[in-house]
């Protein structure tokens, strides 16, 4: 297969490549430290955290004391021998989060300094990993959580708040432990930074009670009372700041950053490369409204097309990383991808030029954009046209954040089911 003869099929190679770059089981064993003296406790939260439990267990299983406990997301589990996987909610934190969470939190404690901790920590630990501070109900987060996931909050901003809520985030989980930590991560951020993903249970936090509530006020959340108290008496000084970056409590804790959108970037590009395609990576750093991302990548790929002056060869593979946000206003079930590619594809129908030979695909490397069962979708030059015959109107499903309602009459979707990796979101226009 070339990418010329079947530019779908292509694409959707190209994702899958993504994808497998990151996935634990294939690589999380080199960056396993030297097997320690006393017992070891595997603790981990988010989508990838059972796959990366399993990998520990394939590599130690048999060669040291192992137990422990990780979170992941209903329907992400696997069967593992000696490490506990439990499933619970995701974006919004449930019951069985809290009480996993809780359990984590004990285990933690009970560790001496002959213990070495491995924290594996992937996309979706946030949630999963919810164990609300003193004074605060699992209900509360689920209600501010919920308020910031709607008006299109990026999750820097809700992470910042979720730190300062927690007993486990931002840095307080490490900050418990008494043995050695040796945190092994697969970003799902812009930035790769450490405590940012999934809350950074084991990293010093720059945060303050102040900025949790900048983000409350910017966004305009209604705040449950319990929370504004807490980050009130935060910011007063009666309940103590997150650790924070020199403290020296962190001197035993080592985190390693194990796999990266921008590692997924470079192994599509190599894929392109060797199929004598040219391919230029616009990083892993893409944010913004996904409609408005959409249309500014459509427009650079159709000035692309058009012209031979750019200094750009084609045919060639445009690619991307990050994460978009959605502002919901209607009542779909678009996926910040679904919505990211409808508005590229609509952007290239209205320049109204039926030569145009630009193909496109963007899913979210976890397997799930949004809350639909798809990983991401896919378009061909006549997408829009098609979807016109059916009777649907795309701008008014792009509107109501609705864009499978244009994918899906198509069969223009891509359903991987649980990936058990996260790396954010991949995304690639091919221009023939």
């Amino acid at each position: 297969m070339t990418f010329k003869a079947n530019p779908e099929e292509f694409l959707l190679n190209c994702f899958k490549v993504a994808i497998d770059s990151a996935d634990p089981r294939k690589s999380l064993a080199s960056f396993l430290p030297s097997l320690p003296k006393g017992k070891v406790l595997v603790i981990g939260a988010g989508k990838a955290a059972a796959s990366m439990a399993k990998a520990v267990e394939n590599e130690w299983g048999s060669k040291v004391e192992l137990s422990g406990l990780v979170i992941t997301r209903y329907a992400h589990g696997l069967a593992l021998d000696c490490i506990e996987c439990i499933e619970a909610g995701h974006p919004v934190p449930d019951d069985e989060g809290e009480k996993a969470a809780k359990k984590i939190y004990d285990m933690v404690g009970n560790l001496n300094k002959d213990d070495l901790l491995i924290a594996l920590v992937s996309g979706g630990g946030s949630s999963l990993l919810s164990l609300p501070c003193d004074g605060i109900t699992n209900e509360d987060i689920k209600l501010v959580t919920k308020e910031l996931l709607k008006c299109g909050a990026p999750i820097t901003d809700i992470n910042i708040v979720r730190k300062h809520i927690s007993k486990i985030q931002g840095g307080k989980l490490a900050e418990r432990c008494r043995a050695p930590v040796h945190a092994l991560i697969i970003s799902d951020v812009v930035g790769d930074r450490p405590s940012d993903i999934a809350s950074g249970p084991c990293s010093p936090d720059p945060s303050t009670f102040e900025d949790a509530l900048e983000v409350l006020e910017r966004w305009n959340v209604n705040v449950p009372k319990n929370i504004s108290n807490f980050i009130r008496l935060g910011i007063e000084g009666k309940i103590k700041e997150n650790p924070k970056p020199g403290d020296s409590g962190f001197d035993r804790v080592y985190e390693q950053i194990i796999a990266t959108a921008m590692n997924s970037l470079q192994a599509v590009k190599e894929y392109a490369v060797s199929r004598q395609l040219n391919c230029i990576s616009m990083g892993d750093a893409i944010t913004g409204e996904a409609k408005d991302v959409g249309e500014v990548i459509a427009g650079w790929a159709f000035s692309i097309s058009q012209s031979d002056n750019l200094g750009i060869k084609k045919p060639l593979l445009l690619i991307s990383g990050g994460e978009c946000t959605v502002t919901v206003n209607g009542d779909g079930r678009g996926g910040r991808c679904a919505e990211f590619l409808l508005s590229a594809a609509l952007k290239l129908a209205s320049f109204q030029d039926n030569s145009l030979q630009i193909y496109g695909v963007a899913g979210d490397t976890d397997g799930i954009d949004g809350v639909s069962p798809h990983a991401g979708v896919f378009f061909t030059p006549k997408t829009i046209e098609q979807c016109k015959k059916l009777g649907i109107n795309p701008q008014k499903c792009l509107e109501n954040n609705d864009a499978l309602g244009v994918f899906e009459p198509l069969n223009s979707v891509i359903t991987t089911g649980p990936t058990l990796t996260n790396v954010n979101d991949f995304r690639a226009l091919l221009i023939l």
